[in-house]
């Protein structure tokens, strides 16, 4: 009976996870079909509308830039600018630009991409595209490869005039339309578009195969093919070559090997370890003459526990009695206010108050967010059996104030510094694609003059944010992913005119060759500077 029993279960669970593969399976050639197909005008103006209202909804600060009068004239034009029956990606294409005007970097639109089933993404998983392992930045109203993961070198320091048959300068002034910074400022389009070139041909084009792209190198163009290729080569084995055994480990050499992979994965999750780069998230050096200078390079206030790093840094900082530190937030596109908060607690001597109540919308934040119609029935699920909690926890957090609601989060009281707070000449570097929490934490230092900026013009506004929690709307029709942000972050410190990123002290401008010849002009001049006066 009891065999009966289990062999009876083990059935049904067969037969049930059958029906999830094939429910899946199903699930991604259905949205397929539906963003190929061709929308009827009144749906895709009906997108238009839905997507609209959500903003209205959700969106504490729709109007901070753009007046209602002129996003209601867009969004009207846009629907009178559907004329015909499109599929998703044309209407991405559309859409995308016109919720730029909102200004509000933090708000996206997904592209209408492909899925695959998992025997595709398996196929795909083999392979690696030679286009996504060269690394671009756009200097000088150009395209440049600065770096490359393949083993061709010759991309390097190479204009990219075209690829296939579109000039990349036609191909550059489209993406920008597709994303906004925070405001008017425009030192972000720069920064972002070229850095994430190979992300918005994709989101344009989708995936393709092979692409040819023409390059420039000094007054020479050539053209490279670029494929899909095998991530590993099968190893040959010739027999008559006779292969050695590695040799055995003894206890003590197998003991000592644990101990420093444990040591190497504490320090990974410590400084935030990218494998696909080969880089660390956080670090800390010495450099300049003596090494005392201390220099701190943080590429984002995310991935992994942020605080032992942070206590560790600074105790040898006071330790050293380093007299100068440079804070480097080049191209951090931000992340968590709790790491910044913490972060600056050992910035400055006196109490502070790092940012204000946020202005929302709903009383209940995180339960519109987790019951946004993207999320999987799975999680809604989870989130309705936990909604007593979730409400009770969001009403504690937000109050009426003048007829406005505003979220609290622990750091809009007042925060005490640390005890090893550096008290020495600082200096932060920034350019247009520091963003977000790295603006935000910007603010406070310039606002406090408590450091010297150099660089370009933050693309995060100097007066906050709409961003913390967000709900992803994905749109009826054409099934594209509309990101909103639902609080508005901002420093008790502010600036006017409104709309501006935190401007540089020393405004310095990377070229090209500075790049070819491994200069850093930024902190080349922190340096001279501080060499200077010493």
């Amino acid at each position: 009976m009891k065999l009966y029993k289990y062999v009876y279960m083990n059935k049904w669970f067969l037969i049930f996870c059958v029906l999830i593969v094939l429910t899946s399976c199903k699930s991604v050639e259905n949205y397929n079909v539906k963003i190929t197909s061709l929308h009827t005008i009144e749906d895709l103006r009906t997108d238009v509308d839905k997507v609209y209202n959500q903003l209205k909804k959700h969106h504490p600060k729709l109007y901070q830039y753009t007046p209602k009068s002129v996003l209601d004239f867009k969004i009207d034009s846009l629907k009178k600018s559907i004329t015909t029956p499109i599929n998703s990606r044309a209407f991405y294409k559309k859409l995308a630009p016109v919720i730029t005007h909102v200004r509000q970097g933090h708000i996206s639109v997904g592209s209408a991409n492909k899925r695959f089933s998992k025997k595709e993404f398996k196929r795909l998983k083999k392979n690696t595209f030679e286009f996504y392992n060269l690394d671009f930045e756009y200097l000088n109203d150009k395209l440049w490869v600065t770096h490359t993961r393949g083993k061709d070198s010759t991309y390097i320091g190479s204009e990219v005039v075209k690829i296939n048959d579109e000039l990349v300068a036609d191909l550059v002034k489209t993406y920008k339309t597709r994303f906004t910074s925070d405001g008017y400022n425009k030192t972000l389009y720069n920064r972002v578009v070229g850095r994430h070139f190979s992300t918005f041909y994709y989101k344009d084009k989708g995936v393709v195969d092979s692409l040819k792209i023409t390059l420039k190198n000094k007054d020479s163009l050539f053209t490279k093919t670029l494929k899909r290729i095998p991530k590993k080569k099968k190893r040959v084995f010739n027999d008559s070559l006779k292969v050695e055994k590695p040799k055995k480990r003894t206890k003590e050499e197998i003991r000592l090997a644990k101990i420093k992979s444990k040591q190497q994965k504490k320090e990974n999750r410590k400084r935030g370890f990218y494998a696909k780069r080969k880089e660390y998230n956080r670090n800390l050096d010495f450099i300049g003459k003596d090494s005392t200078v201390a220099y701190m390079k943080i590429r984002s206030f995310t991935k992994t526990n942020y605080k032992r790093f942070y206590k560790e840094s600074f105790k040898k900082i006071d330790s050293a009695k380093t007299k100068h530190f440079v804070l480097d937030l080049r191209d951090n596109g931000g992340g968590r206010v709790a790491e910044i908060d913490y972060l600056y607690s050992y910035l400055i001597d006196k109490e502070y108050q790092f940012i204000e109540e946020s202005e929302v919308n709903s009383r209940v934040l995180f339960l519109k967010s987790l019951m946004s119609n993207s999320n999987p029935m799975a999680l809604k699920i989870i989130g309705g059996l936990f909604t007593p909690v979730i409400v009770a926890g969001s009403l504690l957090h937000t109050k009426k104030k003048d007829d406005k609601l505003y979220f609290k989060f622990k750091q809009t009281k007042v925060r005490q510094p640390k005890d090893l707070n550096f008290k020495g000449k600082m200096y932060v570097l920034i350019n247009g694609k520091s963003f977000s929490a790295s603006s935000l934490i910007s603010t406070h230092l310039k606002a406090e003059k408590r450091a010297v900026f150099v660089g370009e013009e933050t693309g995060g506004a100097y007066n906050g944010c709409v961003a913390g929690f967000y709900k992803i709307y994905k749109l009826p029709t054409s099934k594209l992913k509309v990101r909103i942000g639902l609080m508005q972050i901002e420093a008790p410190q502010k600036q006017s005119p409104d709309g501006y990123g935190i401007k540089p002290d020393v405004e310095i401008i990377p070229t090209i060759e500075d790049r070819l010849s491994n200069e850093d002009p930024e902190l080349n001049w922190v340096l001279d500077d501080i060499y200077k006066k010493d």
